[in-house]
């Protein structure tokens, strides 16, 4: 454990965490802390510097949102990365030095506020004190949690179902995983550009695709169901017209298919109310999947879905001999902050976050794009000539970010342009990656 060389003024015009945030922060960038090694705790360092721990609990979460260190459950806390000099004693060789990792602006990071920290270690306290069930649980999911998320979907989404019609999964693409085999005969259609990770699970499957352009009405004549992102179009921002929602739904009827509406991110509308669900309108003939990853975080894993009636039990009989279902810790934390009310706030302060970062990264890309949709979520999509992306993704790439071309996101179509993420990163990074970028655009 290091003793940390720091020294808080308390006439400075910064509150005393954002002082030490900041010089830990640079005794990492300087090098005098170095990867792996153990800060003191949080009650010892407040104990050292004759601070209240909350001062010290503060700059060690911020710390920790920005990835200047990591927190190791019954271990302590440790630098994770470091940008300074190394300095090599005696007569050995230097230690060779790791590339360094690059901060991806991508679609799925979400913002957490620091400030919300407790909550979620509240979260998992109460997971280690409850007492977990003796054999496999319910195979749909804890029923608490099924009831809690039926009345998150008809507050939110317009979406009425009863608790016992709600499945937990492992995430969105565990939800299409185990939908398919009990989806009609036929190709699925795929938006292309789209969700890359629905297309691999569609092919690891078995099931050939056929790809849809978002914007055009999807012919269902070929298809056994059609995998559609109708709120917000993924990547590209569409809103599904309301006429087409209708057509869809009834080409789906007509054919005996299943639309899959996968609902990623619906809550973080800030232009304009949150856009309905395609199955509040249709139930029959929709599978609907839901997932905590853009708001609690995608590392939980932990999402739900709502089959349409006809395919409820034999989904529930399978999951039934394969025990395919999240684990009971996650289901249980879940449960404690959707009942805490911390999924709203998140949801709350999150999408302020992003109502105030779209404009920043339409300043900077509207010189040299145009914007593939209105802006909402925690992305932005531009299109703009081959040159122009290349330019702006090895600018940024040089100051230590990843962005994505929209191309990336293609398969047979071809589209140019920058898909630009702000959820995961701190406001800091956001501005230090677009003037990046800004300077490749304007090379």
């Amino acid at each position: 454990m290091r003793t940390l060389p720091v020294r808080l003024d308390r006439d400075h015009p910064d509150p005393l965490g954002v002082q030490l945030s900041t010089q830990v922060r640079d005794l990492v960038l300087a090098g005098t802390l170095e990867p792996g090694d153990r800060l003191p705790s949080t009650r010892a360092l407040a104990a050292d510097l004759g601070v209240a721990r909350s001062v010290t609990e503060q700059a060690y979460d911020q710390l920790l949102a920005e990835g200047w260190v990591t927190a190791q459950r019954g271990a302590g806390t440790f630098v994770a990365s470091g940008g300074g000099p190394r300095t090599v004693t005696g007569g050995g060789r230097p230690r060779p030095t790791a590339e360094p990792e690059l901060i991806g602006l991508d679609l799925g990071s979400p913002w957490i506020d620091p400030r919300h920290a407790a909550g979620w270690r509240r979260a998992w306290r109460e997971v280690s004190a409850a007492s977990a069930p003796r054999g496999y649980p319910d195979p749909r999911g804890i029923p608490a949690l099924r009831s809690a998320i039926a009345d998150r979907l008809a507050r939110t989404r317009g979406l009425a179902v009863d608790p016992d019609e709600v499945l937990l999964t492992s995430g969105t693409t565990d939800g299409l995983r185990q939908l398919l085999p009990h989806l009609p005969a036929g190709a699925v259609g795929v938006d292309d550009p789209g969700y890359r990770a629905a297309y691999e699970t569609v092919r690891a499957a078995g099931r050939d695709v056929v790809d849809l352009t978002p914007g055009e009405p999807i012919r269902m004549d070929r298809l056994g169901a059609a995998y559609v992102t109708p709120a917000h179009q993924h990547p590209l921002g569409h809103v599904m017209p309301a006429p087409d929602r209708l057509a869809l739904l009834e080409a789906a009827r007509a054919r005996g298919a299943v639309v899959v509406e996968d609902d990623y991110d619906s809550e973080f509308r800030y232009d304009v109310a949150p856009i309905p669900a395609l199955a509040a309108l249709e139930r029959s003939h929709v599978a609907y999947l839901g997932t905590a990853s853009k708001s609690v975080g995608p590392g939980l894993r932990i999402g739900w879905m709502v089959p349409p009636p006809g395919l409820l039990a034999p989904l529930v009989a399978l999951r039934e001999q394969t025990y395919d279902m999240p684990s009971w810790p996650t289901q249980h934390a879940l449960l404690t902050l959707l009942r805490e009310g911390w999924v709203d706030k998140v949801v709350r302060t999150a999408r302020r976050v992003y109502a105030d970062r779209a404009p920043r990264v339409a300043e900077t890309l509207a010189p040299h794009g145009t914007p593939a949709s209105p802006a909402a979520g925690m992305y932005s999509t531009w299109l703009m000539p081959p040159a122009a992306v290349h330019k702006a993704r090895e600018a940024a790439r040089v100051a230590g970010f990843d962005v994505a071309p929209l191309a990336s996101y293609c398969r047979s179509a071809r589209i140019s342009g920058l898909v630009v993420g702000f959820g995961g990163v701190t406001d800091a990074e956001l501005d230090r990656a677009l003037a990046a970028i800004r300077r490749g655009l304007e090379g």
